[in-house]
């Protein structure tokens, strides 16, 4: 036998059935075999990409054998953090270089690859994580799951028939106030919940930029993707050098605004305590504003209204402090992220000066943790190496892809509303509106070929 962690990766029969990795024990080859660890590829070497490398580096679980970007400056930084951290780490001998491509099908192909994280814009993480599962890759793909309710279907649906691992990055899930905070919940320790509010910040309007000339390190073909063709400009997509807040984020073309950037986050974790997962909103509403000119568009100050057909209203706004509220007959119980920042642009949580990750409107509330007989959600102390553990064991993951595309479904039904006025009607069943065939045609984009879920080989 190979020292080799899965036997093979992935492959379709010829009846169109897919065969999924499969991990050997930690007895064949001992518990730190080089072997018997887990080899990672890296899509995407920016701002998250790299902090997510270094995140694996530390894993005793892990090896880092791959990296790619469209950018060639990114991908030689990545290798200049391997060998970094890895002159550092003990027992690292026998480690190879980490190979480095332009191309991420390249990666893809690599059969020694056995996961990857997708850390690329919001517009490609549809279809690399589609790919990356027909490959037979287990996926930790960066949040949002996608930019619009259609895609996010499709590659939901994929996903799952593969059968790979896949934990979508919504990390929140493995901080222990946010279970906390939804076990007490669903627990009834606030009485009938009725109510939550969401706190999410807006983007700020710019300037038009300038164009400038693509820089010969960027495929800026490859870099748009599915999206259309328009000038570059450094602004509108990520800084030549440095890792700071990149400018896409703030363009409808490759994201939605804070709605998602955020947004998937707090709803992820809102629909938790709600006991929304696997569902949805049954009406949706919203205002905000856009600006009217400039290379940035996103929306700005904003409010939004979701009723769920169980009764609760979740209101979602930049007036309220960042993180969520949720509001029963008997109290109220606020969450957040307490002074911790993923980035240094991550907005901090501040409730009448008290910065506890963890509130409610009786301390008793908080103590009033549930027993054995009560619910108890999933408990995981680390996103990543959930992921990681569950590769190993096969089971289910802490935020697996359905969940990630409900949430992503809020996130993205929010931004439709922001855009067409009135009261939505949703199906979260058929995932349509019944009363907007405006709303309705934002469910999906045009895809500029050959770029696209529409151009994935299923």
């Amino acid at each position: 036998m190979k020292r080799r962690i899965f036997l093979k990766n992935a492959a379709a029969t010829a009846a169109g059935a897919f065969i999924v990795p499969t991990i050997v024990p930690a007895s064949v080859f001992g518990k730190n075999a080089p072997g018997n660890r887990i080899n990672i590829g890296h899509i995407g070497a920016g701002r998250h990409g790299n902090g997510n490398l270094r995140r694996t580096l530390g894993s005793e679980r892990t090896v880092c054998i791959a990296v790619s970007d469209c950018d060639k400056k990114r991908n030689e930084f990545a290798k200049q953090t391997f060998e970094e951290v890895m002159n550092r780490r003990e027992n690292s001998t026998g480690y190879a270089d980490i190979k480095l491509y332009d191309d991420y099908r390249d990666l893809l192909a690599n059969p020694d690859v056995d996961a990857v994280l997708i850390n690329t814009p919001d517009h490609w993480h549809d279809q690399q994580a589609m790919e990356a599962a027909l490959a037979g890759k287990h996926i930790y793909l960066e949040k949002p799951n996608s930019l619009t309710v259609a895609t996010g279907r499709v590659m939901s649906d994929v996903v799952r028939k593969t059968g790979v691992i896949c934990q979508i990055g919504t990390q929140q899930r493995s901080s222990e106030q946010f279970r906390i905070a939804a076990e007490l919940v669903r627990n009834g320790r606030i009485g009938r919940l009725h109510t939550v509010r969401v706190g999410l910040p807006g983007d700020p309007a710019g300037p038009e930029f300038p164009v400038m000339p693509v820089p010969p390190n960027l495929n800026y073909d490859m870099w748009l993707g599915s999206t259309p063709e328009v000038p570059y400009t450094e602004e509108g997509v990520h800084p030549l050098e440095g890792y700071g807040r990149p400018g896409w984020l703030r363009r409808e073309q490759f994201g939605a605004g804070m709605i998602t950037g955020w947004g998937q986050h707090h709803f992820d974790s809102a629909i938790w305590g709600m006991d929304t997962e696997y569902t949805g909103p049954v009406s949706v509403q919203a205002v905000a504003e856009f600006p009217k000119s400039g290379t940035w568009d996103v929306h700005g100050d904003f409010m939004v209204k979701a009723e769920y057909a169980n009764g609760i209203t979740m209101y979602t706004s930049g007036g309220f402090p960042n993180g969520i509220r949720y509001e029963g007959t008997d109290g109220w119980i606020f969450v957040s992220r307490g002074d911790y920042r993923a980035t240094d642009s991550d907005p901090v949580s501040r409730v009448s000066g008290d910065s506890s990750p963890l509130q409610a409107s009786d301390p008793e509330i908080l103590r009033a943790l549930p027993g054995p007989n009560e619910i108890n959600l999933y408990k995981s102390s680390s996103h990543i190496g959930n992921w990681l553990e569950c590769i190993e064991t096969g089971k289910e993951p802490i935020c697996p892809v359905e969940v990630g595309h409900r949430a992503c479904t809020v996130c993205l039904i929010s931004h439709i509303a922001m855009h067409v006025p009135g009261n939505l009607k949703w199906d979260p069943e058929s995932e349509r509106f019944t009363n907007s065939e405006v709303a309705n045609s934002l469910l999906s984009r045009p895809q500029r070929y050959p770029y696209g879920t529409n151009y994935v080989k299923i």
